[in-house]
């Protein structure tokens, strides 16, 4: 296909904003190009033109916390390896209609022994026509009980050999392997803050969650390299005054030691004051996810659905909780839905909550991937969105090529 050019679109910016512009990429890499270098180096019109009639061009989206989609769940792998992967891309495949271009499958509190089968399917990979695979991001098991949500106790554990005790239970090799290795534990279990500095030197993007962390055990997470906190007001105290706890970590005086943040912007988990305060707070460290379940699927309908462990989850909408309970395990919302959501709860433009789904998320992952996705420049992957004027999804590119239209 050669060299296409978008015009007549406004281009989604890594600061919040939208300019008009044109935007033009290289199918043949996937890559973002300089129209203006093409011509001179070249002197040959482009291949293509895309007329986008006004509306917005963005980065694909980026979910650094989904725990499985359209009937697959990222953390059961009982029919093997090869069915795991084939389902794996088949989520691939489908997620882009939602307008999610990289994901990061999430592994909930497992038995021990399935984290060195699990994790080393985790590496990066890309199914033909669908979403990148970033990497793989393990919520547990080093957790507080009293803050365990829907992770099962009975296979939460401690660290109290440091380092060793993470390299037990997910693999010597699984830290030091390549792509986003997210680690989601709490400062408070037992020698956990000993292995953040080591885990962050091997390239773990350790985040604090399900924790009941006193502020200042939080703020010492930080500062030894935590630099996320995995679904901000959920599995947490609420704040006080006294002692705001994880939350307030986001109040910090050093604006550098206020860590990015995880957000599930679909009104269930977060009441939309509790967003806007939030955000207002700490917006260059707003990171939307979905932890999503694999019932994230528009087309399931309501009811009660078989889980694990001989548990059900019933389904209400865009809430799911366990049978029997109150307790909230997960969400059936899309990225782009939360999105939309962001811009609704806190009255800020679209394009300053298309950047909570891009560049920060990019950002908060570090690494490769803050090089190479989360924003329209020159040189990065041709991952994009295009979006009307209200958020709502019209077409989504993978590197360069059309993978999606409404």
């Amino acid at each position: 296909m050669g060299i296409t050019r978008f015009t007549n679109c406004s281009l989604a910016l890594p600061d919040g904003s939208l300019r008009r512009s044109d935007l033009f990429i290289d199918t043949d890499s996937g890559k973002i190009i300089s129209g203006q270098a093409h011509f001179f180096s070249t002197r040959q019109p482009v291949d293509r033109t895309i007329h986008l009639q006004g509306n917005i061009l963005a980065p694909g989206y980026i979910d650094a916390q989904i725990n499985g989609a359209f009937g697959v769940d990222f953390s059961s792998i009982d029919e093997g390896d090869a069915t795991y992967l084939k389902r794996l891309n088949e989520v691939s495949r489908r997620i882009v209609e939602t307008g999610t271009t990289s994901y990061v499958p999430t592994i909930i509190t497992q038995r021990k022994e399935l984290y060195q089968k699990l994790l080393p399917l985790l590496r990066p990979r890309s199914a033909p026509d669908g979403a990148h695979v970033l990497g793989y991001h393990a919520e547990g098991p080093f957790l507080i009980p009293e803050k365990k949500g829907a992770h099962e106790e009975s296979f939460l554990l401690d660290a109290s050999q440091g380092i060793k005790s993470w390299e037990e239970v997910y693999g010597a090799a699984a830290l030091d392997q390549e792509g986003v290795k997210i680690v989601t534990a709490a400062p408070d279990v037992e020698g956990v803050l000993e292995c953040i500095k080591p885990a962050v030197e091997r390239g773990v993007t350790v985040s604090i969650g399900h924790s009941n962390a006193p502020v200042d055990v939080a703020a010492k997470a930080v500062s030894l390299g935590a630099s996320w906190v995995t679904h901000l007001f959920n599995a947490m105290p609420q704040m006080h005054h006294r002692d705001p706890g994880v939350i307030g970590t986001l109040g910090a005086q050093d604006e550098s030691q206020r860590p990015f943040y995880g957000l599930i912007v679909d009104g269930i988990h977060v009441h939309p004051n509790a967003v806007r305060l939030a955000y207002d707070c700490h917006p260059e460290g707003a990171v939307l996810v979905t932890d999503a379940m694999s019932l994230m699927d528009p087309r399931l309908p309501d009811g009660k659905h078989e889980w694990r462990d001989g548990r059900y989850i019933v389904r209400d909408g865009l809430r799911l909780y366990i049978e029997g309970t109150s307790t909230l395990a997960g969400s059936a919302i899309s990225l782009d839905h939360c999105v939309r959501n962001l811009a609704s709860f806190t009255s800020i433009p679209l394009s300053k909550a298309i950047q909570c789904a891009t560049w920060n998320v990019a950002q908060m992952l570090g690494g490769d991937v803050a090089k190479r996705k989360g924003a329209l420049l020159e040189g990065r992957d041709a991952d994009l969105v295009v979006l009307d004027r209200d958020g709502f999804l019209q077409s989504t590119w993978v590197m360069g090529k059309e993978v999606y239209t409404l």
